[in-house]
């Protein structure tokens, strides 16, 4: 019985070597910042320099999954598509709702970049149901 490796497309296995390399990139970022060895050195300048470096991964995993619509057969291509688009939506009515929550209701104060992980965690919920490319 071949690997699964072995039965894994070669644009999924890019995809997954793309997305290992940038979040391993994130979460390193991440976790130095959180355990405060920027602290020191932070000031204005750097701290946008911080920023970018974070938002970096960021962006080079969104790249990562366009490029596997990219490399992709056309079924696959449409389902991701269709997966990315529907994630995006639902992403965007619960930024919606919870930016009208806080406008009106006084709900807390999220972070932006709660963005990016609310959509991969929508992603996830949603994938299982999109099954056809219509």
């Amino acid at each position: 019985m071949p690997s699964p490796r072995a039965q894994m497309p070669a644009p999924h296995r890019r995809y997954v070597i793309r997305t290992m390399a940038f979040m391993t990139g994130y979460v390193a970022i991440n976790i130095l910042a959180m355990s405060g060895a920027f602290d020191e050195i932070i000031g204005r300048p750097i701290a946008w320099a911080l920023a970018l470096s974070v938002a970096a991964p960021v962006i080079g995993q969104i790249w990562a999954t366009l490029a596997l619509m990219h490399e992709s057969d056309e079924f696959v291509r449409a389902i991701t598509a269709k997966t990315f688009i529907v994630a995006t939506g639902l992403t965007m009515a619960v930024a919606s709702v919870w930016g009208f929550g806080e406008e009106y209701a006084d709900a807390s104060h999220i972070s932006a970049w709660l963005i990016y992980p609310v959509f991969w965690a929508c992603y996830g919920l949603v994938a299982p149901f999109i099954r056809s490319s219509r």
